[in-house]
């Protein structure tokens, strides 16, 4: 099931909080020592940054799924996001030792994150505020510059009500030659029975994504039959042919952009697993390098305003983080478990 660590930070005492939740999800990741402190340095200095220089904010941990030439395997994200001033020069940030406050920052700041952390990325606007990512794996990975970004790429963030354990939301992808397939569900309703429901969806699609979106909504009916059910969208990016196929059934939001426009995708009433259609049909369009794809479930507010200054070429969790963000405020707060999720088309390697 979806494990989620969410963790506010608005004193001093969160600090440790974060912590000791970067060291539970290195467990159930399967970490050793040494990248479990890993886990814990970054997640000390993210919490830390977020009181100096954002007046708090929250830290989100999760578990995600790589697959590479190391084989199939967890490994934790972590994402920091805060309403706070923002960055107004995000080079000089990442050097070490820099601070915007009197005090001296704690360690080197986010240049030790970067150089610890397998995957780092940042986006922070002035007046909006900023979100950080991390993912600590396994094994630190060896870092090779000359490497391209892959062409595409999915991530997601996920946050339960209530700060529990587990979110009824779940999101995956599978990537498999020139075809990426993502997929979202949220179970009916919320908690451990919801979390079923969509972990029964995620943990059969690595089956499933060599189909069809429709056919890959009809083959789930049956693996979802025994649980609550679940609202779910599937979206495929065929690289080779430049398209993206849609299908959803449910109440999950999908935004495509491309060439700079949004526009929205829809999804067919019903449950997948309980009342869901007979036929689906699939909506395809282009799918260029500087595409994104927005899935969601409806923790989201249905009129949220899509980030116009987040690049194609960001990592797609801090897409879908700063989307979370800035949908949300303490006047609004969130009613159900909430995920987003975002796949990219990569777009061109940022300094």
């Amino acid at each position: 099931m979806s494990r989620v660590w969410d963790v506010p930070v608005d004193d001093s005492t969160r600090v440790r909080d974060v912590r000791v939740a970067a060291e539970e999800a290195s467990a159930w990741a399967g970490l050793p020592a040494h990248r479990t402190a890993s886990a814990a340095l970054v997640a000390t200095e993210l919490a830390t940054n977020l009181l100096r220089h954002a007046e708090g904010g929250h830290v989100l941990i999760s578990l995600v799924d790589r697959t590479d030439d190391r084989g199939p395997r967890s490994c934790v994200q972590l994402l920091s996001l805060d309403h706070g001033p923002g960055i107004p020069d995000v080079a000089a940030a990442m050097r070490d030792g820099y601070s915007t406050t009197v005090a001296a920052s704690l360690g080197a700041g986010l240049g030790t994150c970067r150089r610890t952390a397998d995957d780092f990325d940042l986006h922070s606007a002035v007046g909006r505020g900023t979100v950080v990512l991390a993912r600590i794996d396994r094994e630190a990975a060896v870092r090779h510059p000359e490497t391209p970004s892959p062409p595409a790429r999915a991530g997601g963030v996920n946050v339960p009500l209530g700060r529990a354990a587990h979110s009824g939301d779940a999101w995956a992808a599978v990537r498999s030659g020139d075809r990426l397939t993502l997929l979202l569900a949220d179970g009916l309703g919320h908690g451990e029975k919801a979390a079923e429901a969509s972990t029964a969806a995620v943990t059969a699609l690595r089956g499933l994504a060599e189909l069809p979106p429709p056919e890959i909504l009809r083959r789930l009916g049956p693996v979802l039959r025994p649980t609550r059910g679940a609202a779910v969208a599937v979206a495929r990016a065929d690289l080779s042919a430049g398209r993206l196929d849609f299908a959803g059934i449910g109440n999950v939001g999908a935004r495509l952009r491309t060439g700079g426009e949004w526009e929205p995708l829809l999804s067919y009433p019903g449950i997948v697993g309980a009342q869901a259609p007979a036929n689906v049909r699939v909506q395809s369009g282009p799918w260029h390098p500087d595409s994104l794809l927005v899935l969601h479930s409806d923790g989201l507010p249905g009129r949220w305003s899509p980030p116009e200054d987040v690049l194609p070429a960001c990592d797609p969790a801090v897409v879908a983080a700063v989307v979370l963000r800035d949908s949300g405020s303490a006047a609004r707060p969130v009613r159900d478990d909430t995920c987003v999720a975002v796949l990219n088309g990569g777009g061109s390697p940022r300094a």
